[in-house]
């Protein structure tokens, strides 16, 4: 770390910065070939931070790592926006872009796809659903079908699934009818689906299957938000 801070023209203090930042001062004088895949990482971002950059940008940053480490790099990537910088990272890992981008770039072919917040972009595709549980659901479900809504009953027969309803919509029916309710709220889309409908036209190779290969990929920034 020293040589590489040497061969950029900074003092030999900024390495021994770098790698206090990422966690491994105790362990500077180690050969890095013994070093775990998440140690591994952490040198990987203390090169990258020598120069104290006010752009970074992470490709894959948690692929292989153990819980502890995806916590870790999550965090840091929070505290790297905190700081002011701009954070970008490509993932395929949608789940785990979900609990950190503030904001996404989608890219499909080659062409912009999506720019917006997460959030938002979840609701863009998220078809808008109402999880309702009463102890009188065999009464609340043909009342809100009549008022012209689709509702799915599953095995728990005290909950509901309303397509296409607000949370206000449906607890107005259920106390105009007297209608006990237990639980109401909003179900929606995750990351993965909202991505998944909304690049489905960019799928370049399909396979022979019901899944398929598509050359799509998202970018997402790290905010005060994510």
């Amino acid at each position: 770390m020293r040589w590489l801070a040497k061969s950029n023209g900074l003092p030999a203090r900024r390495a021994d910065e770098v790698l206090e930042t990422v966690g491994l001062a105790e362990v500077a004088r180690r050969r890095a070939g013994g070093f775990s895949l998440g140690m591994f990482q952490r040198l990987g971002i203390a090169a990258a931070l020598l120069g104290d950059p006010q752009l970074l940008v992470f490709d894959e940053p948690v692929n292989g790592l153990d819980p502890e480490g995806i916590l870790w790099i999550r965090r840091f990537m929070r505290k790297l926006a905190a700081e002011g910088r701009t954070v970008f990272v490509s993932s395929h890992l949608l789940s785990e872009m979900a609990l950190t981008a503030g904001e996404l770039v989608v890219i499909g072919r080659g062409k912009l796809i999506a720019q917006c917040s997460t959030a938002h972009f979840v609701s863009r595709a998220s078809r808008g659903a109402v999880v309702v549980r009463s102890p009188e659901a065999g009464v609340l479900m043909p009342v809100i079908e009549a008022a012209g809504y689709r509702v799915e009953c599953g095995e728990d027969p005290t909950r509901l699934v309303v397509a296409g309803a607000s949370t206000e919509e449906i607890g107005e029916i259920a106390a105009a009818h007297r209608i006990t309710l237990h639980q109401l709220m909003e179900q929606n889309g995750s990351l993965e689906e909202a991505f998944m409908e909304i690049t489905g036209d960019a799928v370049e190779y399909h396979a022979n299957t019901q899944g398929s290969v598509g050359q799509r990929s998202l970018q997402a920034s790290i905010g005060d938000d994510g």
